[in-house]
């Protein structure tokens, strides 16, 4: 296969970047996206030039590192796929691709295709986790939890952080990513001692990143490689409007 590549590359976040164009032949459909890549980087890299900059880690759809904006649509064409896990095959031979690195305020651009998501990090900190000391690690059975509670929270916590609901977002939003951290611990009794201060802390923080507000459309959603529902952005608002009624 061969392909006409439109790849965004800038230095770093203090320069202009700009569209450049590659041909790139031989390509197997077998191929993974990343795999094609290094395939283009490897040529480059003979010709003396620069490879193109890239995030990567498992290649295996979840760690969410691979998230690249293609052809207009955050990790590709590919419903419910990461970037890692997009085959060549998904394209047509001869097709032109673009690739884009995401567009938020709050990921700013390290290099070509790298963006900063520490945001994200930032926002899990101050509440993404549960401090309360419950002594030695007790036997699964101990604290039974509904199973369809049990269900909602593995779903809300397949979230990979890779970022796509803002990409997709035209507000730059990042209520779903948010929303199913959040989730994840409101629906589990091991959760609720800091339910109240958690989601008011994530919020916060998510506001203080600089993320836009909820445009309601879906896109988020749509995108998500994992397929979080938009029903945990209803839970924190939810979660949100009852921590401030139960303020002391």
């Amino acid at each position: 296969m061969k392909f006409q590549l439109k790849i965004w590359r800038q230095a770093n976040a203090s320069v202009a970047g700009k569209m450049v164009d590659y041909t790139i032949d031989g390509v197997n459909p077998d191929m993974s996206f990343l795999e094609m890549i290094d395939v283009l980087n490897e040529e480059l890299i003979r010709k003396n030039d620069t490879p193109v900059a890239f995030d990567h880690d498992c290649r295996e759809g979840i760690c969410g590192m691979c998230s690249m904006y293609i052809n207009g649509r955050a990790h590709g064409p590919q419903k419910a796929t990461t970037t890692c896990q997009l085959m060549m095959r998904h394209f047509t031979d001869g097709e032109t691709i673009y690739v884009e690195p995401f567009r938020a305020k709050a990921f700013p651009i390290i290099k070509d295709l790298v963006v900063d998501r520490s945001s994200f990090d930032r926002i899990q900190d101050v509440g993404g986790f549960v401090s309360v000391n419950t002594g030695q690690v007790k036997d699964a059975n101990n604290l039974p939890v509904e199973k369809e509670k049990a269900d909602m929270a593995m779903d809300a916590a397949s979230c990979i952080g890779c970022g796509a609901c803002v990409a997709a977002c035209k507000n730059a939003s990042a209520m779903l990513f948010v929303s199913a951290k959040v989730s994840q611990y409101a629906l589990l009794p091991q959760g609720q001692p800091e339910r109240k201060i958690r989601v008011q802390k994530m919020v916060a923080q998510m506001d203080a990143e600089g993320f836009g507000g909820c445009t309601n459309t879906g896109a988020c959603e749509a995108e998500c490689p994992k397929e979080i529902s938009i029903s945990n952005i209803a839970r924190m608002n939810r979660e949100y409007f009852s921590a401030g009624l139960l303020q002391d």
